[in-house]
């Protein structure tokens, strides 16, 4: 009977934003690690770990992992937040990782083998204007990726006027250019447009709103983008207007992808059972780890809803391993993030998922076939970078009123 003998984080990356948990028993060499990276919560999530959660789970059995997901989800009464979640997910992944280290079998093994051979992979293809961003896509196909998400510079790229256009108040806050949504409904589907007479319908093409949009907008967006048969629309609603997916599905049948900020069952479920949206992008750290999200997966299969976990920038190689053995065992997977990660960051997770050709690998090691190089991992935490990254803070995209754009 193995128990929980120990639990700590492991902090890395130069400005300290991926933590590592990992989950060490009483048997000689055994323990396993999963992901509670928080880009702005790092600290937060490490206290939740190592001074509530952590000391209620020495001594028990490491095999009862359901047991421990739900004594530890409701054993502080609130629920459902990103700090819980994402401390929860770091213990539950790590106790996956013992179990088929015990089994002698992948994770994707004991979640009932693979549905598929490899994971395809969506690419991140942009630039400042269409040209640009046509050879960016270019490049993406000939490296091999069927599916390419394509973006006029950052988030909400296709919608900002500089400042000397954008009709600014005279006690403007900011002269940084304006976001608009007028502009993006027009530059969005140009883009599009551009792509497709040039590239055709062969490639499988994405975009992410990123939220930036007026509900009604979004609305108009997706149907105005209609006739490019996007493999999906991403976030094109802020979670506080997912009821405005429903006049989305009335209008048009462009694919929406939903869930990147979802911490809640309250929040996916009625959108999985309407049927309102085709793919669902919860992180699986966000979710709570691979037991929960497991069962959401379940939940999409029986409404026609597929996969497509978030990954992002700020992701880690651990999350990515586990949402790969997700993809690999839920038949109703339908894209996963990809995640370009630098080769010294690869070098800290021995046995990482391999992306190549637009497709993502596994192995067949034992549990999730990834470990931590602690050495390489406290070389890269640079103190100095933790504490400018704490004070900190995201990038505000505003109108021309100076109002905030969400998110």
């Amino acid at each position: 009977m193995t128990k929980i003998k120990e639990i700590r984080c492991i902090r890395t990356r130069p400005d300290g934003t991926w933590v590592i948990v990992k989950v060490i028993t009483d048997q000689p060499g055994l323990y396993g690690i999963g992901s509670a990276s928080d880009y702005w919560h790092s600290a937060t999530v490490i206290a939740a770990i190592e001074e509530v959660i952590a000391p209620r789970l020495i001594g028990r059995e490491a095999g009862r992992i359901e047991d421990i997901w739900q004594s530890t989800y409701t054993r502080d009464y609130w629920r459902n937040g990103s700090i819980l979640n994402t401390a929860l997910a770091g213990i539950d992944v790590a106790l996956w990782d013992i179990k088929g280290k015990e089994a002698g079998m992948p994770v994707y093994a004991l979640l009932g083998g693979p549905c598929r051979a490899a994971v395809p992979a969506y690419a991140h293809a942009g630039g400042s204007d269409l040209l640009e961003l046509e050879e960016d896509v270019r490049r993406y196909m000939e490296e091999g990726y069927q599916y390419i998400r394509c973006q006029l510079g950052p988030y909400g790229g296709g919608g900002f006027i500089p400042a000397e256009k954008a009709g600014l108040p005279k006690n403007a806050w900011s002269q940084a250019p304006a976001f608009d949504d007028e502009a993006y409904l027009e530059n969005i589907p140009r883009m599009f447009d551009h792509l497709r007479s040039k590239i055709g319908f062969g490639p499988k093409l994405t975009h992410d709103v990123h939220e930036h949009l007026k509900p009604q907008n979004a609305v108009t967006l997706s149907k105005l983008l209609e006739p490019y048969r996007l493999y999906f629309l991403e976030d094109a609603l802020s979670p506080e207007q997912v009821a405005w997916y429903r006049l989305i599905r009335q209008q048009c049948t462009t694919p929406q992808a939903m869930g990147e900020l979802f911490i809640n069952p309250h929040e996916w479920t009625p959108l999985i059972v309407e049927r309102l949206i085709d793919f669902i992008r919860v992180r699986v750290s966000k979710g709570g780890g691979i037991t929960p999200c497991k069962k959401l997966a379940a939940l999409c299969e029986s409404f026609g809803v597929q996969t497509a976990w978030q990954e992002g920038g700020d992701n880690d190689p651990v999350n990515q391993m586990a949402a790969v053995h997700l993809d690999l065992a839920c038949w109703n997977f339908g894209i996963q993030e990809e995640n370009h990660f630098r080769s010294e960051e690869l070098e800290m997770f021995p046995g990482h998922a391999v992306l190549e050709g637009g497709y993502l690998y596994a192995n067949d090691q034992p549990g999730l076939g990834i470990d931590i190089d602690e050495g390489k991992a406290a070389a890269m935490l640079d103190g100095e970078r933790v504490v400018r990254h704490k004070f900190s803070g995201g990038n505000e995209d505003r109108r021309a009123d100076g109002s905030v754009v969400r998110p």
